[in-house]
């Protein structure tokens, strides 16, 4: 299991939230910091702009590109996360995944626990992700790279 991938699955984990309710966070340009705490430490952090169109998905819980998860205990209301469930990966690897965390419009931080099993053992590990939105718009995007024409000139 790729360990950058274990910790997006933790930020998609922050996303669960039933698609009627009210959005928790605002659209906007954030950076969250995601850290596997154990059985091995590593940390990453990225930048992701959350349109206004792209809020309700996200809030629902989307899956990231290596994991497909479903939480049928997902409680996000009155500032407090809470969610328990379980992802899959496309090469069907389960990883159980319960946490606990805070949000604001503009923050949310989780802390999750996950367990899978790997070559016949059990592995148990922590992982964390703090978000925080630092802008009201986003950049935009990188222009495209020139290119040459097919003479090379």
């Amino acid at each position: 299991m790729k360990r950058t991938a274990l910790a997006a699955l933790i930020l998609t984990a922050t996303a669960a939230q039933p698609a009627a309710a009210a959005p928790a966070i605002q659209p906007g340009y954030w950076e969250s910091t995601n850290r596997l705490l154990s059985p091995i430490r590593q940390s990453s952090t990225e930048k992701r702009c959350i349109t206004p169109a792209e809020v309700d998905k996200f809030m629902a819980g989307p899956s990231n590109r290596h994991y497909a998860c479903t939480y049928p205990t997902k409680v996000i209301s009155g500032g407090q996360i809470r969610l328990k469930g379980t992802c899959v990966s496309k090469k069907g690897r389960k990883v159980a995944v319960q946490g606990s965390g805070a949000y604001t419009p503009t923050s949310f931080t989780l802390t999750a626990e996950i367990a899978t099993e790997f070559l016949g053992l059990d592995i148990a590990g922590k992982a964390s992700t703090e978000a925080r939105r630092i802008g009201d718009t986003c950049p935009p995007p990188p222009a495209p790279a020139p290119t040459q024409a097919a003479d090379g000139k």
